[in-house]
């Protein structure tokens, strides 16, 4: 099997894995990062993204050999402590009702407000259409990625 060094949440890691095996089960099971969660198992839904060199991806489908010098950042490196302004506003609106997606809307929410860091509203919607909540907390959502713009301007 092949070896891959990876550089997640700025450290570099080795890992031994076939070159077809997700990313996500790298993180899950061999890295034991399991705050990226497994939802669809086909890029639809969200729960596993991550970023790539700063992008929003989906780990599911994303290819451990498909990562060369790339830098990986999961939800455990979003922020040390958990304080980034996402997650500090997430928190304020409560937005969590069962919590499975929240690490994945987080992370696209991340990597959106770096290109747009004052959305308005349909701007969100539109960045988030892709990440589904099966809890329906859109709104708060929507809320606290507004409350986290702000503070983040």
């Amino acid at each position: 099997m092949p070896t891959y060094t990876l550089k997640i949440n700025e450290e570099l890691v080795t890992v031994t894995a076939d070159s077809d095996t997700p990313l996500l089960w790298i993180l899950r099971d061999e890295l034991n990062m399991v705050g990226t969660k497994f939802g669809c198992g086909i890029a639809q839904c969200g729960a596993c993204t991550i970023h790539v060199d700063g992008k929003a991806m989906r780990s599911c489908q994303l290819q451990v050999s498909a990562i060369d010098k790339e830098e990986i950042t999961t939800i455990e490196g979003l922020s040390k402590e958990g304080t980034h302004p996402l997650q500090n506003a997430w928190k304020e609106v409560d937005v969590p009702q069962c919590g499975y997606c929240q690490a994945g809307q987080i992370m696209t929410a991340a990597s959106f407000l770096k290109e747009n860091p004052s959305p308005n509203t349909q701007e969100i919607r539109e960045a988030m259409h892709g990440n589904i909540c099966r809890c329906a907390s859109y709104n708060r959502i929507e809320k606290a990625i507004a409350i986290a713009a702000e503070k983040m301007s």
